[in-house]
């Protein structure tokens, strides 16, 4: 049984393939006129569709039957990381997470941060990418660099989560507060994780004066990619919609 290609586009309206997946579906998979594919809107939902025309730069394709699928989590779960010095591990923390499973993810500029600059465009395709892989009918959004102020004076709905390593501040365990009675299911919930050498001590006081909860992720002491994917896996856990799966047929 030929394996289903999944391609993203964004804009399924307009009959064609974007550049790049169009070169992909073209020059790598040798696609032809009849062939069917999947699309990916990255808004929920996943698309049936036939090549109607095959050139050497372009794929064109007709819809056959449109697809919506049920979120596997009821809420929003948005991750700011401070990112680390070495930019591969978080590619890799991006991709994977986006294989677990998230909405959201931003880049915080931190007293102690190591890295002030971050290709978001990179991180976009790495993102899309896993979503194709892991066959996600939701594209998690990819925010650009900011400051740790402008970040925690925003609004945000749900519980608010700060993770740091202070032991004179009071954390609450991130399980403990995830299975709380005080906590819904479907809250929305933002968690941020700081750079190497931690948030500052003047950072996590900001933040626990704009509704932040202080938390901690275990006893062990974890890199900063490892405590973002620990974090997200257990928010998504928590937040597991047992009644949902995806409807590809």
């Amino acid at each position: 049984m030929k394996e289903s290609r999944y391609f993203f586009v964004p804009e399924t309206d307009k009959g064609i393939l974007p550049e790049e997946e169009s070169q992909h579906a073209l020059r790598v998979l040798r696609l032809t006129e009849g062939d069917d594919i999947y699309l990916i809107d990255g808004r929920g939902s996943f698309y049936h569709a036939v090549v109607s025309m095959a050139t050497s730069k372009k794929c064109c394709y007709d819809v056959l039957e449109v697809m919506p699928q049920s979120r596997l989590w009821k809420s929003h779960i948005h991750l700011a990381m401070a990112p680390t010095k070495n930019i591969d591990r978080v590619e890799w923390m991006a991709e994977k997470a986006t294989e677990i499973g998230f909405d959201e993810l931003s880049f915080l500029n931190c007293r102690f941060s190591e890295r002030r600059v971050v290709k978001c465009g990179r991180i976009e395709k790495i993102v899309v990418s896993a979503v194709k892989q892991s066959r996600k009918a939701w594209k998690p959004v990819v925010n650009e660099m900011m400051d740790f102020e402008e970040f925690v004076c925003q609004p945000r709905k749900g519980i608010k989560c700060i993770a740091h390593c202070y032991e004179e501040v009071a954390r609450t365990d991130f399980y403990d507060l995830l299975q709380s009675p005080e906590v819904l299911p479907d809250e929305d919930i933002t968690i941020m994780i700081g750079p190497e050498g931690d948030f500052s001590i003047d950072e996590v006081r900001m933040a626990e004066s704009h509704g932040f909860i202080s938390i901690s992720l275990g006893e062990c002491r974890l890199r900063t990619e490892t405590a973002c994917l620990f974090a997200v896996s257990m928010a998504q856990l928590s937040r597991r919609n047992s009644s949902a799966g995806h409807i590809v047929k």
